[in-house]
């Protein structure tokens, strides 16, 4: 094959040696505008994990770069004058000039042609089989064919710097300093015998602020010096860009995503490839980690399609833009994380450091306790004093078994059962099904049980079958499961009161969930005239204020009778597209009155009835309110509205703020992903300073343990799981080895099974680290019983 790479960079090299070795009748030309000794950066990293992936490659390549290699395993965070350690991490890093003169070293050795000082502006006149555009993240091949492509690149808001240091840090080090205008932070590593890579970067604001966007070079370089003087050590601070001067040498991160990645021109297919293809952000150290995975995978796919070109590049963009997406998403949550420093920084020390190890959501904390168990068990331990326990010696506590407080209720962990609707009640009457699917939760060991969303009055519910708290024998029905939890479990149990809106009057899910009603229906209303489904639900009318006047007193006789049948906890539901959350969205909410518009006016309806359902509720006994914190649609509330809405449910009273997202419009396209909107939590929490609950995609302890040590939440709230389980907590306790007390307390009835199971897990945890140290063939025989 004729092969063309655009691009002498670590992609392209590396991608050109791998096919020349792969087969040394390819012809395979790479084409660089530089000269050979010319780079514009410091030092490069990768994790253990890549290595190994090169070393299967292409064992010479990766057995020279291993050698020149500086290898380190801790993470010190410092700040506040507090230096936190954590170690097992496995970096390895490499000057990119070192980096670049052993690919280019192995490339001769195969037969590669190098032609530098060639500055090839497209693939016009290339005579090949297949041309790879390596050329840069502002590669002209990606802007030529754009349409193809479909690039989607977005500046981020931090400006940073790349600089050289001769103070040679032990460990990747992060270093936080405060100033007058703000947080500035630094990333530092070894990369060679006598340097040290040293980035600079503060939000666009705070860098503005303090002068720096005018400074010269010479005297941005002076700042950042005494800025960081404590970490540098009294040494100085270098720069290699001669060729940029003043403020250009500070630059935004280009996020870029392209949505294809290979274009068929009649001629010979022009691939992308590295930073062309894909960028991922610096503070997790993976945009060569990608590019030299682009090249492996490239190679992989051709060898194995055995000459069918097509089917190669098919696999390719397929397999490689899944892995990319994966590590774009989490490069995506650092650099977000690094964005909003001021947020985290309010955080102890020891949580602030935490949060950063985790900050990408690739880390958990298993995953954290498998790198440096001793770091993790010092943390967990903190965590437990600074929640009034005393962990008996050598016995830690997991996070989510740690207690938590609000106003008078005390739950003994951090665990809630999700309100979810049953459509199981009887003229709004909760039945034995209630009984039992709520009392089994509460025996499951959660620390919160929700009922689902129960509606204040017959034309507030979403289906016939959903359960109201409108009348006395409701009243009743409730008192006898709230009396139920109390009296055989150590759960205490929460109300949520809504109002369906335009999303009332459906029938229940399984005949066909959000389908109106065929007879039966009531009329809806909501903030404005809508069609929940689009030429298919029924019209809801927009609320008088007569209308307003008599819902609100329902919800304020609703918290009354639930306060008679013995909850601990009360939640208004102000989510999903439901009454409440019409006139929180501008989608939903067209008014032109005073409670259309602002968001200041949008809010003015839900926090009325909030202020006068508090009136009556027990002062001792906390109220929480849930939020959509993200429409997924053009146009509707953003994670910022949702951060302004529980500033102003805070200012009246509101104890916590349950953060969930869309359900407001069938247009929303939302994001989804493991703990997808844990970060709209997170927002809240610490922005707005206010306990906060975190849901969806919540599955496993190690999900929990993570938020909470975190502090991106107060509590986690698990859906599915508790619907499938209702042990789930109980389950994962055993499931992950915790067999303390606190936090965890079986029934009585069930205790027989408690030390049959936690053997059961035991044994396959044993089971499962023997497996681990077994090759693939071992494994499989293992697991046939050969």
């Amino acid at each position: 094959m004729r092969i063309s790479c655009i691009g002498g960079g670590p992609a392209g090299l590396y991608f050109a040696l791998l096919m020349k070795q792969q087969d040394p009748s390819n012809q395979i030309t790479v084409y660089e505008r530089n000269r050979a000794g010319d780079t514009f950066g410091w030092g490069v990293v990768f994790s253990d994990q890549t290595l190994s992936a090169m070393q299967q490659a292409d064992p010479k390549t990766a057995s020279q770069i291993l050698d020149a290699f500086n290898h380190w395993d801790d993470i010190e965070v410092n700040i506040a004058g507090r230096k936190m350690l954590s170690g097992g991490h496995g970096f390895c890093g490499i000057g990119r000039m070192k980096l670049l003169n052993i690919l280019q070293q192995r490339c001769i050795e195969l037969g590669v042609d190098l032609r530098f000082e060639s500055d090839v502006a497209d693939d016009e006149g290339l005579d090949a089989d297949l041309i790879i555009a390596a050329d840069g993240l502002n590669s002209r091949i990606r802007t030529k064919y754009a349409a193809t492509y479909q690039p989607d690149v977005d500046l981020r808001q931090c400006r940073f710097v790349w600089l050289g240091t001769r103070k040679l840090f032990d460990a990747f080090t992060f270093d936080f300093q405060r100033t007058e205008w703000g947080w500035f932070q630094a990333h530092a590593y070894r990369f060679d015998a006598d340097t040290s890579t040293f980035i600079v970067e503060a939000p666009e604001p705070v860098w503005k602020a303090a002068g720096l966007e005018d400074m010269s070079k010479e005297d941005a370089i002076a700042f950042c010096e005494k800025l960081f003087e404590k970490v540098l050590d009294g040494n100085k601070l270098i720069s290699n860009s001669a060729h940029l001067r003043g403020s250009a040498q500070w630059i935004r991160f280009p996020r870029v995503v392209c949505k294809t990645w290979v274009h068929h021109n009649g001629k010979a297919p022009v691939v992308l490839m590295g930073d062309a293809a894909h960028t991922a952000h610096f503070s997790i150290g993976s945009g060569t980690k990608l590019a030299l995975e682009d090249a492996i995978g490239l190679a992989r796919n051709i060898g194995e399609a055995k000459g069918d070109l097509n089917a190669a590049l098919h696999s390719y963009e397929a397999t490689r833009s899944v892995e990319v997406l994966r590590i774009q998403n989490a490069a995506r949550n650092s650099t977000e994380w690094f964005e909003n420093v001021e947020r985290h920084a309010h955080l102890d020390p020891e949580q602030f450091a935490y949060s950063l190890l985790t900050r990408s959501q690739r880390i958990s904390h298993e995953n954290l306790r498998l790198r440096d168990a001793a770091y993790v068990g010092e943390f967990e331990n903190w965590l437990a004093e600074r929640a009034g326990l005393q962990p008996a010696k050598g016995q830690s506590v997991p996070p989510m078994f740690t207690p938590f407080t609000l106003r008078s209720v005390s739950l003994k962990n951090r665990v809630v059962v999700s309100p979810m609707a049953q459509y199981s009640a009887v003229d709004g009457l909760p039945t034995d099904h209630h009984l039992v699917h709520l009392g089994a939760r509460a025996m499951g060991g959660a620390g919160l049980v929700f009922v689902e969303m129960t509606c204040v009055s017959p034309d507030a519910r979403i289906t016939p079958a959903c359960p109201g708290l409108y009348n006395d024998a409701q009243t009743a029905a409730f008192k006898r499961i709230t009396d139920y939890v109390h009296s055989q479990s150590t759960a205490k149990i929460a109300l949520q009161l809504g109002h369906a809106g335009a999303k009332g009057a459906t029938k229940v899910m399984w005949e066909g969930i959000d389908q109106p009603l065929e007879s039966g229906a009531w009329p809806l209303i909501s903030a404005s005239p809508q069609q929940y489904l689009p030429g298919v639900s029924a019209w809801s009318r927009a609320m008088t204020r007569v209308d307003m006047d008599r819902v609100r007193d329902d919800f304020v006789a609703a918290t009354k009778r639930a306060a008679e049948a013995g909850f601990d906890w009360l939640e208004l539901h102000c989510a999903h597209g439901y009454l409440l959350s019409s006139f929180l969205s501008p989608l939903t909410n067209q008014r032109d009155d005073e409670y259309g518009g602002s968001l200041e006016n949008r809010l003015r309806y839900p926090l009325e009835v909030f202020k006068a359902m508090r009136a009556v509720w027990p002062a001792h006994l906390p109220m929480s309110v849930r939020i959509s914190a993200h429409d997924w649609v053009p146009g509707g509330n953003t994670p910022d509205d949702a951060v302004e809405m529980s500033r102003a449910f805070k200012a009246l009273g509101a104890d916590l703020i349950d953060v969930s997202s869309g359900q407001v419009s069938k247009a929303e396209k939302p994001v989804y992903g493991r703990m997808f909107q844990t970060p709209f939590s997170e927002a809240i929490r610490n922005r707005v300073g206010i306990a906060t609950i975190a849901v969806g995609a919540i599955s496993e302890a190690d999900h929990v343990n993570s938020i909470i040590a975190s502090g991106r939440a107060d509590l986690c709230a698990i859906a599915r799981p508790h619907l499938a389980n209702p042990v789930w907590t109980l389950m994962e306790a055993a499931r992950i080895g915790y067999m303390g007390g606190v936090g965890v307390d079986w029934p009585k009835q069930y205790t027989s099974a408690k030390v049959q199971l936690e053997r059961n897990y035991e044994r396959e945890r044993a089971q499962a680290a023997q497996m681990a140290g077994l090759s693939p063939l071992e494994q499989a025989n293992r697991a046939l019983g050969v």
